[in-house]
């Protein structure tokens, strides 16, 4: 194993936070666990097996190739000659709890310097108009690291947040030289024409019944929410003009969503078609960009989570499917793809927006069954990995409909199915839903009585052990922070302390 040393990402020095990328080590040797979370968790061991493996797989998605602005960076595990945006971007939030290790965040330059700098680069962009919200996981980079430089790269010195998102305004149908597929969305007065692949979710039924084009919430909510966090990085970086015109920016778009495409009735955003406005009724995940984007008021968030919650809808004993269980196109068996299949990306998400508005009770429910699903196919299903994405009703994984055969989804894919094993498990199983090193605070949802926590978590300049038995919390840290439990608050100082939780 190479030393931890600073590296160049995108012609910066990143050494200042401690934050450059370790070199892979030759095939054959192995992740240095040492400098990964340790999760503690005695009501379920096969939750923290799985964690490891995610990690194993995912170092072996830390690609190095030649001829690109970025290397090594995240690849997807598919094919070696082509990038995803949307699979980028999930995978930097779970890379986040090792950047020493993974190059999640520099992994996103590949598309900034090619979309918007002109770089040569020897990949294709599969789809460059996938969703956008490369401005709220740069967002969540910084709160777990304390990064401001890196926020002063994308916003200030490249102005890329702001460039991909006049860009992606401005996109219109057709080819592109950086990509192996078409562009299909294109802006309109109320919204976006977009397409099911590009949209990420290939096979969806949404658009059935449509008479003509459809603009697609989430495609505006997306923007939605990539405006937000710019404005909200932007006041970070005290910069008053550019929060103004993001502010700005949001502001038209949650509009938009809120008088086109909300149907008061049903308690949902749908897509629309555009010549007539009417409502395309076919539900999916999808809507939760718009909670996470903050769009719905308090009372519409909530007809949202009792979707969440349904389990002729998105809950139940195996949540997220990717279409409503109630819709005429659900595959309850198999799940064919996005006709039902439980996807990671979309299940992280909608968790994320459920916690938003502070339904943490719902997020946790459903991310231990999801946890709980992933764990045991991962025990009894042959061959054991981790897949692109699961049964709907089962502990197997998903499987697409072709003709009269089914074929399993891709393996080893991890791949944005680590953020389960890692993220949903760190977050919402263990329960420490916020990770702040801008705030120097943990806040701890602690459920269930076993010996759980966490060892070895490193945010901002913090590297500190958080693990209860019972009603005793023992915390090792090497610099002070605020530790939040239930509520509670507890300060932690440099050295070794217990707390007595009441």
């Amino acid at each position: 194993m190479m030393g931890l040393k600073s590296v160049l990402f995108s012609g910066i020095l990143l050494s200042a936070m401690a934050v450059g990328v370790q070199a892979k080590p030759e095939t054959g040797s192995g992740l240095d666990k040492s400098l990964l979370p340790q999760p503690v968790y005695s009501p379920d061991s096969g939750l923290v097996d799985l964690y490891w493996a995610a990690w194993d797989l995912a170092w072996g998605r830390v690609k190095h190739q030649d001829g690109i602005p970025q290397s090594p960076y995240m690849d997807e595990n598919l094919w070696d000659d082509t990038i995803w945006i949307w699979d980028t971007e999930f995978m930097v939030l779970f890379c986040r709890y090792a950047p020493s290790l993974f190059p999640g965040i520099q992994s996103l330059d590949n598309f900034y310097k090619t979309i918007l700098d002109g770089e040569p680069v020897s990949l294709k962009i599969w789809h460059p108009d996938n969703p956008p919200f490369f401005a709220w996981v740069e967002y969540e980079y910084y709160k777990m690291t304390g990064d401001k430089r890196r926020l002063e790269y994308v916003l200030e010195d490249n102005r890329y947040l702001q460039r991909h998102f006049y860009w992606f305004e401005k996109l219109k149908r057709g080819g592109s030289r950086f990509s192996k597929m078409p562009v299909m969305l294109e802006r309109r007065e109320k919204g976006y024409l977009w397409g099911d692949v590009q949209s990420g979710m290939d096979n969806t039924p949404r658009g059935r019944g449509c008479n003509g084009e459809m603009l697609w919430m989430d495609a505006l909510a997306q923007q939605a929410l990539a405006a937000l966090y710019i404005e909200r990085i932007a006041e970070v970086l005290d910069d008053p003009s550019t929060a103004k015109e993001f502010a700005g920016e949001y502001a038209v778009k949650k509009d938009l969503l809120n008088k086109y495409y909300w149907d008061a009735e049903d308690g949902f955003y749908y897509d629309i078609e555009e010549a007539t406005g009417d409502f395309v009724k076919v539900r999916t995940p999808a809507v939760y960009w718009a909670m996470l984007a903050e769009v719905p008021g308090w009372k519409q968030a909530a007809r949202l989570v009792e979707y969440a919650q349904d389990e002729d809808e998105f809950g139940g004993q195996y949540p997220w499917p990717s279409v409503s269980r109630s819709d005429a196109d659900y595959n309850g068996t198999v799940g064919d793809y996005w006709r039902g299949g439980v996807w990671l990306p979309l299940a992280y998400m909608s968790t994320k927006a459920l916690e938003t508005y502070g339904y943490h009770d719902v997020a946790h429910e459903n991310a231990r069954r999801l946890l709980a699903q992933m764990s045991e196919t991962y025990k009894t299903f042959e061959p054991h990995s981790i897949w692109e994405c699961y049964s709907p009703s089962a502990a197997r994984p998903g499987q697409r409909v072709d003709g009269e055969n089914l074929t399993l989804v891709a393996q080893d894919f991890c791949g944005w199915s680590a953020l389960g094993p890692i993220s949903l498990f760190i977050e919402n199983v263990l329960g420490f839903y916020n990770i702040d090193a801008t705030a120097r605070l943990v806040e701890w949802r602690k459920t269930g009585w076993g010996e759980q926590g966490i060892r070895n978590l490193r945010f901002g300049d913090v590297h500190t052990d958080i693990v209860a038995d019972g009603d005793t919390v023992r915390v090792v840290s090497d610099k002070e922070y605020v530790l939040k439990v239930n509520g509670k608050k507890y300060k932690v100082k440099a050295g070794t302390q217990a707390f007595t939780l009441k």
